[in-house]
C-alpha cells in the first residue's frame, strides 16, 4: 500500500492550474481585445464588420455574465519553466496540473473534450493519457516556477500544417507554403486569428515553435531583425488574401503572423504553420519557493 501526501507547494501548484484554465477561457487578454477592435476600424465588408461586431459583443457579454468566451473548451496545453532550486519534482508538477484541470473542469464545470484517439470514448475531464499536455524549460540559479495556459480548440488545432522543405526553396517557398496553408484553411479555424510559424530544428520541434508563437502577445515582434521582417511581410501578404472573418470575405483575415526560429541542420528548413482563433486565449501565474502565486498574462 502506497500513501500520496500533497505538499503545500503541491498544492499550490494544483490551484494555480485550476485557476488559469478557467481565467484563459473567460477572460482574453488585453492586447488581444485592442487587436480585434483595431481590427474592426479597418475591415469594409459588411460581412466581415458584423462578424467583428458579433465578436466584439461575444467578449463584453463574457466579461457581463462573467462565462466563456467560446463554447469550446480545447484541451489544456501548459509551458512550465521551472527553476533548478525549484523543490517539486517534475513528476509531482505534472500531476498537480493534472489535479488542477480536473478540477477547473468539474467545478466551473467546463465542457470535457478528451477523448481515447481510436475508440473515442471520453477519458475523463479534461484529462487522460498524456493529457493534458505539458512543456517543459528549466532555468539555471533560480526558484520558481512559471505556468502558462494555453487552452488549444479543435477548430484552429485541427489546421495546422507542417512542411519540410528544402534549403533551396529560401524565403519565397516559407511564404508560398504559409500563404497555401491558411488560404486553405479559409474559415474553418475562425479568423481573424494569429498565425503562429515555426522554422528550423526538427519537424517536431517546428510545430512546438509555431504553437510557441502563438501564444506571443499579438503584435510582439521577434528580436532576429531577419525573422521580423518575414513577420512583417506575412502579416501584409495573408491579409491580401481576402478570406476576412470567419472566412465570409474581407480586409482583415489575420490579426498578426509570429514566428519562432530555431538553427537546423545545413540539408533541412523545416517550416510549421499553427492556428490560433480570435479567441486567443492565455494565462500564466507565476509560483514562488514559498508557494505563493502571482497571475499574469506573460512568462
Amino acid at each position: 500500500m502506497t500513501t500520496s501526501v500533497t505538499t503545500d507547494l503541491e498544492a499550490a501548484v494544483e490551484d494555480a492550474a485550476a485557476y488559469l484554465y478557467v481565467w484563459a477561457l473567460k477572460d482574453i487578454p488585453q492586447d488581444l481585445r485592442d487587436a480585434l477592435a483595431d481590427a474592426a476600424t479597418k475591415e469594409t465588408s459588411v460581412p466581415g464588420q458584423r462578424v467583428l461586431q458579433t465578436i466584439l459583443k461575444n467578449v463584453q457579454i463574457a466579461d457581463t455574465d462573467k462565462n466563456l468566451v467560446c463554447q469550446d473548451t480545447g484541451i489544456a496545453v501548459y509551458t512550465c519553466r521551472v527553476g533548478e532550486h525549484f523543490s517539486l519534482h517534475p513528476a509531482r508538477i505534472y500531476a498537480a496540473l493534472k489535479t488542477g484541470t480536473e478540477r477547473a473542469t468539474i467545478e466551473h464545470p467546463l465542457r470535457s473534450n478528451a477523448v481515447h484517439t481510436i475508440t473515442r470514448e471520453n477519458t475523463g475531464p479534461n484529462t487522460g493519457y498524456r493529457l493534458p499536455i505539458v512543456h517543459w524549460e528549466f532555468i539555471p540559479d533560480w526558484d520558481g516556477l512559471d505556468v502558462k495556459c494555453v487552452p488549444k480548440g479543435s477548430g484552429s488545432e485541427n489546421m495546422s500544417f507542417l512542411k519540410m522543405c528544402v534549403p533551396a526553396d529560401g524565403v519565397k517557398g516559407i511564404k508560398q507554403f504559409v500563404l497555401e496553408s491558411i488560404v486553405g484553411a479559409g474559415g474553418k479555424p475562425c479568423p481573424p486569428g494569429i498565425v503562429g510559424v515555426g522554422i528550423g530544428g526538427s519537424a517536431d520541434y517546428a510545430m512546438y515553435l509555431a504553437k510557441e508563437a502563438i501564444a506571443r502577445p499579438v503584435g510582439t515582434r521577434n528580436p532576429d531583425p531577419h525573422v521580423a521582417k518575414l513577420e512583417e511581410e506575412l502579416f501584409e501578404l495573408l491579409n491580401e488574401t481576402g478570406i476576412g472573418p470567419m472566412g465570409l470575405g474581407g480586409d482583415v483575415t489575420v490579426l498578426q503572423c509570429h514566428i519562432e526560429h530555431a538553427d537546423t541542420h545545413m540539408t533541412l528548413n523545416p517550416v510549421a504553420v499553427n492556428y490560433q482563433c480570435w479567441a486567443a486565449r492565455r494565462a500564466t501565474a507565476h509560483v514562488n519557493a514559498a508557494g505563493e502565486v502571482d497571475y499574469d498574462r506573460e512568462f
